[in-house]
């Protein structure tokens, strides 16, 4: 089923955007995933990434105001939406039917072969 569908990565940005909440823009996203995750994100990964939540309608954006640092360009930020945050249950409620489904025995067992 496509409804409500994130790639692992989408999620985590996703997540990473609630976690920041007002001060959500791109490098803060990405700094705020490698400290948390202790994994490399590159630009051009998180770029994609938020194209494709905002096309999908999961998050808006919008820009800050501009400042001297960034030589007159405002950042831009980042929040999710009503079917964003739709979108995050759906995905946190079927991973825990998921993990729910599993016998304990299955996870209890050691495999040697």
């Amino acid at each position: 089923m496509k409804k409500y569908q994130l790639g692992e990565f989408e999620e985590i940005v996703m997540l990473t955007i609630a976690i920041l909440y007002k001060e959500a823009y791109g490098v803060a996203i990405k700094n705020e995933i490698e400290t948390r995750l202790k994994r490399n994100v590159s630009m051009g990964a998180m770029h994609s990434a938020l194209v494709r939540l905002e096309e999908k309608g999961y998050i808006k954006s919008f820009d800050g105001e501009a400042t001297e640092d960034r030589m007159g360009r405002p950042k831009k930020y980042f929040q999710i939406t009503a079917l964003g945050k739709k979108a995050m249950e759906y995905t946190r409620e079927t991973r825990n039917e998921l993990w729910n489904a599993i016998p304990k025995v299955a996870l209890d067992l050691i495999v040697v072969r």
